[in-house]
Protein backbone atom coordinates (compact mmCIF):
# COMPACT_ATOMS: atom_id res chain seq x y z
CA UNK A 1 0.00 0.00 0.00
CA UNK A 2 1.51 3.32 -1.02
CA UNK A 3 1.04 6.56 0.83
CA UNK A 4 0.77 9.51 -1.52
CA UNK A 5 0.39 13.09 -0.35
CA UNK A 6 -2.19 15.30 -1.91
CA UNK A 7 -0.74 18.08 -4.03
CA UNK A 8 -2.25 20.61 -1.64
CA UNK A 9 -0.06 19.17 1.11
CA UNK A 10 3.20 19.66 -0.78
CA UNK A 11 5.37 22.52 0.48
CA UNK A 12 6.58 24.59 -2.46
CA UNK A 13 9.71 26.71 -2.45
CA UNK A 14 7.86 29.89 -1.48
CA UNK A 15 6.23 28.18 1.50
CA UNK A 16 9.56 26.79 2.69
CA UNK A 17 11.11 30.25 2.41
CA UNK A 18 8.19 31.68 4.39
CA UNK A 19 8.75 29.12 7.15
CA UNK A 20 12.43 30.06 7.32
CA UNK A 21 11.44 33.73 7.61
CA UNK A 22 9.03 32.95 10.47
CA UNK A 23 11.63 30.83 12.23
CA UNK A 24 14.14 33.68 12.00
CA UNK A 25 11.60 36.13 13.41
CA UNK A 26 10.92 33.82 16.36
CA UNK A 27 14.65 33.58 17.05
CA UNK A 28 14.80 37.37 17.48
CA UNK A 29 12.04 37.43 20.09
CA UNK A 30 13.05 34.25 21.95
CA UNK A 31 16.76 35.07 22.06
CA UNK A 32 16.01 38.47 23.59
CA UNK A 33 14.30 36.86 26.59
CA UNK A 34 17.48 35.16 27.80
CA UNK A 35 20.45 36.94 26.17
CA UNK A 36 20.49 39.82 28.67
CA UNK A 37 20.39 37.57 31.74
CA UNK A 38 24.20 37.15 31.79
CA UNK A 39 24.79 40.83 30.94
CA UNK A 40 23.06 42.27 34.02
CA UNK A 41 26.24 42.52 36.15
CA UNK A 42 27.96 44.52 33.39
CA UNK A 43 24.94 46.83 33.03
CA UNK A 44 24.84 47.29 36.80
CA UNK A 45 28.50 48.40 36.83
CA UNK A 46 28.37 50.51 33.68
CA UNK A 47 25.25 52.46 34.63
CA UNK A 48 26.12 52.60 38.35
CA UNK A 49 22.86 51.13 39.60
CA UNK A 50 21.69 48.41 41.99
CA UNK A 51 20.66 44.81 41.39
CA UNK A 52 17.08 45.49 42.48
CA UNK A 53 16.84 48.22 39.83
CA UNK A 54 18.71 46.48 37.02
CA UNK A 55 16.53 43.35 37.28
CA UNK A 56 13.75 45.48 35.74
CA UNK A 57 15.70 45.41 32.48
CA UNK A 58 14.46 41.81 32.33
CA UNK A 59 11.17 42.22 34.17
CA UNK A 60 9.90 45.23 32.18
CA UNK A 61 10.22 43.36 28.89
CA UNK A 62 8.61 40.19 30.23
CA UNK A 63 5.72 41.98 31.93
CA UNK A 64 4.80 44.17 28.96
CA UNK A 65 5.23 41.29 26.52
CA UNK A 66 3.01 38.98 28.58
CA UNK A 67 0.33 41.60 29.17
CA UNK A 68 0.16 43.05 25.64
CA UNK A 69 0.34 39.80 23.66
CA UNK A 70 -3.45 39.30 23.65
CA UNK A 71 -3.85 42.80 22.25
CA UNK A 72 -1.16 42.07 19.66
CA UNK A 73 -3.00 38.93 18.58
CA UNK A 74 -6.31 40.72 18.25
CA UNK A 75 -4.74 43.56 16.25
CA UNK A 76 -3.06 41.05 13.92
CA UNK A 77 -6.38 39.34 13.19
CA UNK A 78 -8.13 42.70 12.70
CA UNK A 79 -5.60 44.60 10.57
CA UNK A 80 -3.57 41.89 8.86
CA UNK A 81 -0.83 39.75 10.38
CA UNK A 82 1.91 40.84 8.01
CA UNK A 83 1.16 44.52 8.66
CA UNK A 84 1.19 44.08 12.43
CA UNK A 85 4.36 41.98 12.32
CA UNK A 86 6.24 44.64 10.33
CA UNK A 87 5.01 47.39 12.67
CA UNK A 88 6.05 45.34 15.70
CA UNK A 89 9.47 44.59 14.22
CA UNK A 90 9.96 48.31 13.60
CA UNK A 91 9.11 49.15 17.23
CA UNK A 92 11.39 46.35 18.43
CA UNK A 93 14.32 47.54 16.31
CA UNK A 94 13.98 51.27 17.12
CA UNK A 95 13.92 50.72 20.87
CA UNK A 96 16.73 48.15 20.63
CA UNK A 97 18.85 50.92 19.13
CA UNK A 98 17.80 53.43 21.79
CA UNK A 99 18.36 50.85 24.53
CA UNK A 100 21.85 50.18 23.22
CA UNK A 101 22.83 53.84 23.46
CA UNK A 102 21.13 54.46 26.84
CA UNK A 103 23.26 56.29 29.42
CA UNK A 104 20.73 55.94 32.22
CA UNK A 105 19.18 52.77 33.65
CA UNK A 106 15.68 54.26 33.71
CA UNK A 107 15.86 55.04 29.99
CA UNK A 108 17.11 51.50 29.40
CA UNK A 109 14.18 50.02 31.36
CA UNK A 110 11.72 52.21 29.41
CA UNK A 111 13.23 51.03 26.12
CA UNK A 112 12.95 47.40 27.23
CA UNK A 113 9.26 47.93 28.11
CA UNK A 114 8.60 49.41 24.66
CA UNK A 115 10.53 46.54 23.05
CA UNK A 116 8.01 44.30 24.84
CA UNK A 117 5.20 46.01 22.91
CA UNK A 118 7.02 45.27 19.65
CA UNK A 119 7.58 41.65 20.64
CA UNK A 120 3.92 41.28 21.67
CA UNK A 121 2.88 42.43 18.19
CA UNK A 122 5.38 40.17 16.42
CA UNK A 123 4.81 36.87 18.24
CA UNK A 124 1.06 36.25 17.59
CA UNK A 125 1.40 37.62 14.05
CA UNK A 126 4.20 35.09 13.43
CA UNK A 127 2.00 32.29 14.76
CA UNK A 128 -0.94 33.35 12.62
CA UNK A 129 1.16 33.66 9.44
CA UNK A 130 2.82 30.29 10.03
CA UNK A 131 -0.47 28.44 10.49
CA UNK A 132 -1.99 30.29 7.51
CA UNK A 133 0.84 29.43 5.11
CA UNK A 134 0.59 25.68 5.79
CA UNK A 135 -2.18 23.29 4.73
CA UNK A 136 -4.51 22.17 7.53
CA UNK A 137 -3.00 18.65 7.51
CA UNK A 138 0.37 20.11 8.51
CA UNK A 139 -0.85 22.38 11.33
CA UNK A 140 1.33 20.43 13.77
CA UNK A 141 4.40 21.43 11.77
CA UNK A 142 3.65 25.10 12.52
CA UNK A 143 3.68 24.60 16.27
CA UNK A 144 6.81 22.45 16.06
CA UNK A 145 8.66 25.01 13.97
CA UNK A 146 7.73 28.01 16.12
CA UNK A 147 8.39 26.37 19.48
CA UNK A 148 11.52 24.64 18.18
CA UNK A 149 12.94 27.96 17.01
CA UNK A 150 11.87 29.56 20.30
CA UNK A 151 13.60 26.82 22.29
CA UNK A 152 16.74 27.24 20.20
CA UNK A 153 16.64 31.01 20.74
CA UNK A 154 16.19 30.60 24.49
CA UNK A 155 19.01 28.04 24.64
CA UNK A 156 21.62 30.09 22.77
CA UNK A 157 20.56 33.43 24.30
CA UNK A 158 22.79 33.24 27.41
CA UNK A 159 25.79 32.18 25.32
CA UNK A 160 25.24 34.92 22.73
CA UNK A 161 24.78 37.48 25.49
CA UNK A 162 27.88 36.24 27.31
CA UNK A 163 30.10 36.37 24.22
CA UNK A 164 28.89 39.83 23.17
CA UNK A 165 29.23 41.22 26.70
CA UNK A 166 32.72 39.76 27.23
CA UNK A 167 34.19 40.48 23.80
CA UNK A 168 32.46 43.79 22.99
CA UNK A 169 29.98 45.33 25.44
CA UNK A 170 26.49 44.60 26.75
CA UNK A 171 25.19 47.24 24.32
CA UNK A 172 25.78 44.84 21.42
CA UNK A 173 23.11 42.53 22.83
CA UNK A 174 20.73 45.31 21.73
CA UNK A 175 22.52 46.32 18.54
CA UNK A 176 22.53 42.79 17.11
CA UNK A 177 18.71 42.91 17.01
CA UNK A 178 18.78 45.52 14.23
CA UNK A 179 20.27 43.53 11.32
CA UNK A 180 18.40 40.37 12.36
CA UNK A 181 15.09 42.26 12.50
CA UNK A 182 15.81 43.83 9.10
CA UNK A 183 16.50 40.42 7.54
CA UNK A 184 13.31 39.04 9.11
CA UNK A 185 11.18 41.88 7.73
CA UNK A 186 12.71 41.65 4.23
CA UNK A 187 12.22 37.88 4.17
CA UNK A 188 8.62 38.26 5.34
CA UNK A 189 7.85 40.86 2.67
CA UNK A 190 9.22 38.51 0.01
CA UNK A 191 7.67 35.29 1.28
CA UNK A 192 4.32 36.21 2.87
CA UNK A 193 1.44 37.57 0.81
CA UNK A 194 -0.50 40.50 2.32
CA UNK A 195 -3.37 39.04 4.32
CA UNK A 196 -6.73 40.75 4.47
CA UNK A 197 -8.37 40.69 7.91
CA UNK A 198 -11.43 38.45 8.08
CA UNK A 199 -14.78 40.20 8.00
CA UNK A 200 -15.41 43.89 8.30
CA UNK A 201 -12.90 46.25 9.86
CA UNK A 202 -13.84 46.59 13.53
CA UNK A 203 -13.11 49.27 16.07
CA UNK A 204 -10.36 48.60 18.60
CA UNK A 205 -11.67 47.64 22.04
CA UNK A 206 -9.78 50.31 24.01
CA UNK A 207 -11.68 49.76 27.31
CA UNK A 208 -10.92 46.05 27.15
CA UNK A 209 -7.24 46.63 26.37
CA UNK A 210 -6.87 49.14 29.21
CA UNK A 211 -8.74 47.05 31.80
CA UNK A 212 -6.91 43.78 31.07
CA UNK A 213 -3.47 45.34 30.63
CA UNK A 214 -3.49 47.47 33.79
CA UNK A 215 -5.03 44.65 35.83
CA UNK A 216 -2.45 42.08 34.72
CA UNK A 217 0.45 44.49 35.20
CA UNK A 218 -0.60 45.18 38.79
CA UNK A 219 -1.01 41.47 39.59
CA UNK A 220 2.34 40.57 38.02
CA UNK A 221 4.13 43.41 39.84
CA UNK A 222 2.63 42.21 43.13
CA UNK A 223 3.76 38.63 42.50
CA UNK A 224 7.18 39.70 41.25
CA UNK A 225 7.87 42.02 44.19
CA UNK A 226 6.32 39.84 46.90
CA UNK A 227 9.71 38.25 47.65
CA UNK A 228 11.37 41.64 48.28
CA UNK A 229 8.45 43.51 49.85
CA UNK A 230 6.74 40.61 51.63
CA UNK A 231 3.23 39.24 51.11
CA UNK A 232 1.85 41.42 53.93
CA UNK A 233 3.22 44.66 52.47
CA UNK A 234 0.53 47.24 51.70
CA UNK A 235 1.93 47.74 48.18
CA UNK A 236 1.64 44.04 47.37
CA UNK A 237 -1.87 43.80 48.83
CA UNK A 238 -2.97 46.99 47.06
CA UNK A 239 -1.60 45.98 43.66
CA UNK A 240 -3.10 42.50 43.96
CA UNK A 241 -6.53 43.78 45.05
CA UNK A 242 -6.83 46.49 42.38
CA UNK A 243 -5.45 44.15 39.72
CA UNK A 244 -7.94 41.40 40.63
CA UNK A 245 -10.83 43.90 40.51
CA UNK A 246 -9.76 45.12 37.05
CA UNK A 247 -9.39 41.58 35.68
CA UNK A 248 -12.84 40.69 37.09
CA UNK A 249 -14.21 43.90 35.57
CA UNK A 250 -12.69 42.91 32.22
CA UNK A 251 -15.36 40.20 31.88
CA UNK A 252 -18.12 42.80 32.23
CA UNK A 253 -16.43 45.16 29.75
CA UNK A 254 -16.10 42.36 27.20
CA UNK A 255 -19.73 41.29 27.59
CA UNK A 256 -20.85 44.81 26.67
CA UNK A 257 -18.41 44.98 23.72
CA UNK A 258 -19.87 41.88 22.04
CA UNK A 259 -17.99 40.42 19.08
CA UNK A 260 -15.75 43.49 18.75
CA UNK A 261 -14.36 42.66 22.20
CA UNK A 262 -10.66 42.13 22.72
CA UNK A 263 -11.51 38.52 23.61
CA UNK A 264 -14.83 37.68 21.88
CA UNK A 265 -17.42 35.49 23.57
CA UNK A 266 -16.87 32.76 20.98
CA UNK A 267 -13.31 32.38 22.29
CA UNK A 268 -14.22 32.38 25.99
CA UNK A 269 -17.06 29.91 25.36
CA UNK A 270 -14.88 27.32 23.58
CA UNK A 271 -14.39 24.45 26.07
CA UNK A 272 -11.45 22.88 24.20
CA UNK A 273 -9.65 26.21 24.15
CA UNK A 274 -10.28 26.79 27.88
CA UNK A 275 -8.87 23.33 28.69
CA UNK A 276 -5.78 24.09 26.61
CA UNK A 277 -5.18 27.36 28.46
CA UNK A 278 -5.61 25.70 31.88
CA UNK A 279 -3.06 23.03 30.96
CA UNK A 280 -0.60 25.70 29.80
CA UNK A 281 -1.12 27.64 33.05
CA UNK A 282 -0.25 24.60 35.19
CA UNK A 283 2.72 23.35 33.16
CA UNK A 284 4.30 26.77 32.64
CA UNK A 285 4.91 27.03 36.39
CA UNK A 286 7.17 23.97 36.04
CA UNK A 287 8.98 25.38 33.01
CA UNK A 288 9.85 28.71 34.59
CA UNK A 289 10.79 27.08 37.91
CA UNK A 290 13.29 24.87 36.12
CA UNK A 291 14.76 27.80 34.20
CA UNK A 292 15.35 29.75 37.42
CA UNK A 293 16.28 27.18 40.06
CA UNK A 294 18.40 24.72 38.08
CA UNK A 295 21.00 27.46 37.41
CA UNK A 296 20.63 28.53 41.07
CA UNK A 297 21.53 24.98 42.16
CA UNK A 298 24.50 24.94 39.77
CA UNK A 299 25.72 28.31 41.02
CA UNK A 300 25.22 27.94 44.77
CA UNK A 301 25.63 24.19 45.28
CA UNK A 302 28.13 23.34 42.52
CA UNK A 303 30.08 26.62 42.39
CA UNK A 304 29.44 27.37 38.68
CA UNK A 305 29.76 30.90 37.33
CA UNK A 306 26.82 32.46 35.48
CA UNK A 307 27.94 31.49 31.97
CA UNK A 308 28.73 27.92 33.03
CA UNK A 309 25.29 27.62 34.61
CA UNK A 310 23.75 28.81 31.33
CA UNK A 311 25.72 26.17 29.45
CA UNK A 312 24.62 23.65 32.08
CA UNK A 313 21.01 24.14 30.96
CA UNK A 314 21.85 23.13 27.38
CA UNK A 315 20.89 19.44 27.75
CA UNK A 316 17.36 20.48 28.69
CA UNK A 317 17.00 23.40 26.28
CA UNK A 318 18.64 21.69 23.30
CA UNK A 319 16.44 18.63 23.82
CA UNK A 320 13.43 20.96 24.08
CA UNK A 321 14.31 22.54 20.72
CA UNK A 322 15.10 19.25 18.94
CA UNK A 323 11.95 17.46 20.15
CA UNK A 324 9.79 20.47 19.21
CA UNK A 325 10.78 20.01 15.57
CA UNK A 326 9.89 16.29 15.77
CA UNK A 327 6.60 16.96 17.59
CA UNK A 328 5.08 18.62 14.50
CA UNK A 329 5.03 15.50 12.30
CA UNK A 330 3.93 13.39 15.29
CA UNK A 331 1.02 15.76 15.87
CA UNK A 332 0.01 15.34 12.24
CA UNK A 333 -0.06 11.56 12.64
CA UNK A 334 -1.58 11.16 16.09
CA UNK A 335 -3.45 14.37 16.90
CA UNK A 336 -3.42 16.64 19.94
CA UNK A 337 -4.37 14.39 22.85
CA UNK A 338 -1.62 11.71 22.63
CA UNK A 339 1.22 14.19 22.06
CA UNK A 340 0.10 16.78 24.63
CA UNK A 341 -0.54 14.02 27.19
CA UNK A 342 2.83 12.36 26.53
CA UNK A 343 4.58 15.70 26.92
CA UNK A 344 2.77 16.43 30.16
CA UNK A 345 3.63 12.96 31.51
CA UNK A 346 7.33 13.52 30.73
CA UNK A 347 7.26 16.93 32.46
CA UNK A 348 5.66 15.33 35.53
CA UNK A 349 8.31 12.60 35.64
CA UNK A 350 11.19 14.99 34.93
CA UNK A 351 10.39 17.50 37.66
CA UNK A 352 9.77 14.64 40.11
CA UNK A 353 13.25 13.24 39.37
CA UNK A 354 14.72 16.70 39.98
CA UNK A 355 12.83 16.98 43.28
CA UNK A 356 15.02 14.13 44.55
CA UNK A 357 18.26 16.17 44.40
CA UNK A 358 20.20 16.55 47.63
CA UNK A 359 23.10 18.64 48.86
CA UNK A 360 26.29 16.92 47.76
CA UNK A 361 24.88 15.71 44.44
CA UNK A 362 26.95 16.57 41.37
CA UNK A 363 25.86 17.77 37.92
CA UNK A 364 25.26 14.20 36.77
CA UNK A 365 22.37 13.92 39.23
CA UNK A 366 20.54 16.65 37.29
CA UNK A 367 20.94 15.13 33.83
CA UNK A 368 18.17 12.46 33.85
CA UNK A 369 15.56 14.92 35.07
CA UNK A 370 16.70 17.69 32.68
CA UNK A 371 16.65 15.37 29.66
CA UNK A 372 13.18 14.03 30.48
CA UNK A 373 11.97 17.61 31.04
CA UNK A 374 13.45 18.65 27.68
CA UNK A 375 11.53 15.86 25.92
CA UNK A 376 8.35 16.84 27.78
CA UNK A 377 8.65 20.56 27.05
CA UNK A 378 9.35 19.84 23.37
CA UNK A 379 6.31 17.59 22.98
CA UNK A 380 4.02 19.73 25.12
CA UNK A 381 4.52 23.37 24.19
CA UNK A 382 4.58 22.96 20.40
CA UNK A 383 1.55 20.64 20.42
CA UNK A 384 -0.55 22.50 22.98
CA UNK A 385 -0.06 25.72 21.00
CA UNK A 386 -1.39 23.99 17.88
CA UNK A 387 -4.27 22.48 19.88
CA UNK A 388 -5.23 25.95 21.12
CA UNK A 389 -4.95 27.68 17.76
CA UNK A 390 -6.88 25.00 15.86
CA UNK A 391 -9.66 24.91 18.49
CA UNK A 392 -10.82 28.31 17.19
CA UNK A 393 -11.77 29.69 13.81
CA UNK A 394 -8.75 30.26 11.50
CA UNK A 395 -9.54 34.00 11.46
CA UNK A 396 -8.70 34.04 15.20
CA UNK A 397 -5.36 32.23 14.94
CA UNK A 398 -3.20 35.14 16.11
CA UNK A 399 -5.55 35.95 18.99
CA UNK A 400 -5.52 32.30 20.05
CA UNK A 401 -1.73 32.19 19.99
CA UNK A 402 -1.56 35.39 22.02
CA UNK A 403 -3.94 34.11 24.69
CA UNK A 404 -2.09 30.78 24.99
CA UNK A 405 1.18 32.64 25.45
CA UNK A 406 -0.39 35.00 27.99
CA UNK A 407 -1.37 31.96 30.07
CA UNK A 408 2.19 30.69 29.72
CA UNK A 409 3.59 33.95 31.10
CA UNK A 410 0.94 34.12 33.82
CA UNK A 411 1.65 30.54 34.88
CA UNK A 412 5.34 31.31 34.96
CA UNK A 413 4.94 34.45 37.08
CA UNK A 414 2.59 32.81 39.58
CA UNK A 415 4.68 29.62 39.65
CA UNK A 416 7.90 31.52 40.29
CA UNK A 417 6.29 33.51 43.11
CA UNK A 418 5.11 30.30 44.82
CA UNK A 419 8.41 28.49 44.21
CA UNK A 420 10.41 31.43 45.54
CA UNK A 421 8.23 31.61 48.65
CA UNK A 422 8.94 27.91 49.34
CA UNK A 423 12.68 28.16 48.64
CA UNK A 424 13.19 31.29 50.74
CA UNK A 425 11.13 29.93 53.65
CA UNK A 426 13.21 26.73 53.70
CA UNK A 427 16.58 28.28 52.92
CA UNK A 428 18.87 29.01 55.85
CA UNK A 429 22.50 29.94 55.90
CA UNK A 430 23.67 26.53 54.69
CA UNK A 431 23.73 25.15 51.16
CA UNK A 432 21.95 22.07 52.46
CA UNK A 433 18.89 24.08 53.51
CA UNK A 434 18.86 25.93 50.19
CA UNK A 435 18.89 22.66 48.21
CA UNK A 436 16.12 21.28 50.44
CA UNK A 437 14.04 24.35 49.58
CA UNK A 438 14.53 23.74 45.85
CA UNK A 439 13.59 20.08 46.32
CA UNK A 440 10.38 21.03 48.16
CA UNK A 441 9.47 23.55 45.44
CA UNK A 442 10.05 20.99 42.68
CA UNK A 443 7.87 18.49 44.55
CA UNK A 444 4.99 21.00 44.47
CA UNK A 445 5.68 21.54 40.75
CA UNK A 446 5.34 17.78 40.20
CA UNK A 447 1.81 17.91 41.70
CA UNK A 448 0.93 20.86 39.43
CA UNK A 449 2.21 18.91 36.43
CA UNK A 450 0.17 15.89 37.48
CA UNK A 451 -2.96 18.07 37.62
CA UNK A 452 -2.10 19.33 34.13
CA UNK A 453 -1.76 15.72 32.94
CA UNK A 454 -5.29 14.93 34.18
CA UNK A 455 -6.70 17.96 32.32
CA UNK A 456 -4.79 17.05 29.14
CA UNK A 457 -5.94 13.42 29.15
CA UNK A 458 -9.57 14.29 29.84
CA UNK A 459 -10.17 17.50 27.91
CA UNK A 460 -7.42 18.71 25.53
CA UNK A 461 -8.20 17.91 21.90
CA UNK A 462 -11.54 16.27 22.70
CA UNK A 463 -12.18 12.54 22.72
CA UNK A 464 -10.40 10.28 20.25
CA UNK A 465 -12.98 8.06 18.60
CA UNK A 466 -12.53 4.47 17.43
CA UNK A 467 -12.60 5.72 13.81
CA UNK A 468 -9.72 8.10 14.54
CA UNK A 469 -7.71 5.31 16.14
CA UNK A 470 -8.21 3.11 13.08
CA UNK A 471 -7.22 6.01 10.82
CA UNK A 472 -3.96 6.54 12.74
CA UNK A 473 -3.04 2.82 12.90
CA UNK A 474 -1.57 2.59 9.34
CA UNK A 475 0.64 5.59 10.06
CA UNK A 476 1.99 3.87 13.16
CA UNK A 477 2.83 0.75 11.15
CA UNK A 478 4.69 2.83 8.54
CA UNK A 479 6.55 4.73 11.23
CA UNK A 480 8.03 1.46 12.44
CA UNK A 481 8.89 0.28 8.94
Amino acid sequence: MTDTAAPADELDRRTRFALVAMGLAVLIVANDFTALSVALPAIERDLDTSLTTVQWVINAYGLVFGVMIVTGGRLADMFGRRNVFIAGAGIFAVFSLLGGVSQDVHMLIACRALMGIGGAMMWPAILGMTYAVLPASKAGLAGGLILGAAGLGNAVGPMVGGVLSDELTWRWVFFVNLPVAAVGVIATLRAIEPDAPAGRRERIDYPGIATLSVGLVLIMIALDQSTDWGWGDARVIGCMAVGALLVAGFALVERRAGERALVPGSVIGNARFRATCLTVLLLSAVFFAGLLYLPQFMTKALGYDALSAGVGLLPMMATFAAVSFVAGPLYGRLGAKPIVSAGTACITLGIFLLSLIEAGDDYGALLPGMLVLGVGFGLFFSSVTTAGVTALDPSQASLAGGIVYMFQVAGGVVGLAVNTAIVTSDAGESTTRFVEGISDAFRLDAFLALAGLVVAVLFVGGRMSADELRRHRPHLHRAHG
